[in-house]
């Protein structure tokens, strides 16, 4: 497994000093939120995009991809009902799709679910289909630059629109794109009620990206989620790719919180039993 951590929790902090802790805490990668470099991905020159690149590769650190991808700039939707809100998006996710591959990057995290509500009044199966269509659109381009899409579902209490790891396997196959693929969030798969093992075991072969974290919103190991069945299940699946450190309480300091959960992964991972040949 490959533990990564995400760079938004280093609160005002530049890319280059959360690098630096990525690489003195012994993280192998970082995830990039887009709106920590700029409000808007495209004011981010070629020139600052390889300087970054090289920085991470200086310290040994692998820019693994984006997320939160829309939170700025104002007025993006995956599936408005606005068919010019919906291309300005796409132009907007085409622009990061560039920005993660020439960071090096090789997958994005379709999450923001503020900016995939399905809107009063709108039909919830057309709100699908409007995304679908975005989703479609922008796979030519995303294969070009060797980036996989990894649609996160996310809890009830954060969005109407892919709630669980089923809802979201069930675009997977509908799109059927090998640049399309799952999402697993630790967070976001306690608020379905069943066991984790059991998601993610369903969501075999079709894993993009795993964010760890706890259902109290704070890094791996920091509350009562159990890992023993997690690390289980995904060992069971085969899936030994990114592990990402993604929280949401960032009280605590960024070095704090990545050293205890870096900590956590190691031993949990380390401890738990490997299944048989």
């Amino acid at each position: 497994m490959i533990f990564a951590m995400c760079n938004e929790f280093c609160q005002g902090w530049t890319i280059d000093a959360a690098l630096r802790l990525a690489a003195d805490v012994g993280y192998e990668g970082i995830e990039v939120a887009p709106f920590t470099l700029a409000e808007d991905a495209r004011s981010v020159a070629a020139g600052e995009r390889a300087r970054i690149r090289a920085a991470a590769e200086q310290r040994g650190v692998r820019i693994i991809g984006l997320h939160w991808l829309l939170v700025s700039p104002a007025g993006l939707y995956i599936n408005h009902p606005s068919a010019e809100v919906r291309q300005r998006t796409l132009d907007y996710l085409r622009a990061l799709v560039c920005l993660c591959g020439d960071l090096g990057g090789d997958r994005m995290v379709i999450g923001s679910p503020k900016q995939r509500n399905v809107l009063p009044g709108c039909d919830p199966e057309q709100a699908r289909q409007w995304a679908v269509d975005t989703f479609r659109a922008l796979l030519p381009d995303a294969e070009e630059r060797g980036v996989t899409l990894c649609l996160e579902p996310l809890a009830r209490s954060e969005t109407n629109f892919v709630n669980t790891v089923a809802q979201a396997l069930e675009l997977v196959a509908e799109i059927d794109h090998p640049r399309f693929r799952a999402h697993l969030d630790v967070k976001a798969m306690c608020d379905e009620g069943r066991p984790l093992g059991t998601i993610i075991r369903e969501a075999a072969g079709r894993v993009g990206h795993l964010h760890v974290n706890d259902a109290n919103r704070n890094g791996p190991g920091w509350g009562d989620t159990d890992y023993a069945p997690i690390v289980a299940a995904l060992r069971d699946i085969g899936y030994d790719d990114v592990a990402s450190v993604e929280v949401f309480d960032f009280s605590y300091g960024a070095e704090r919180i990545a050293r205890s959960s870096l900590e956590f992964l190691q031993r949990v991972f380390a401890e738990a039993p490997r299944p048989n040949p």
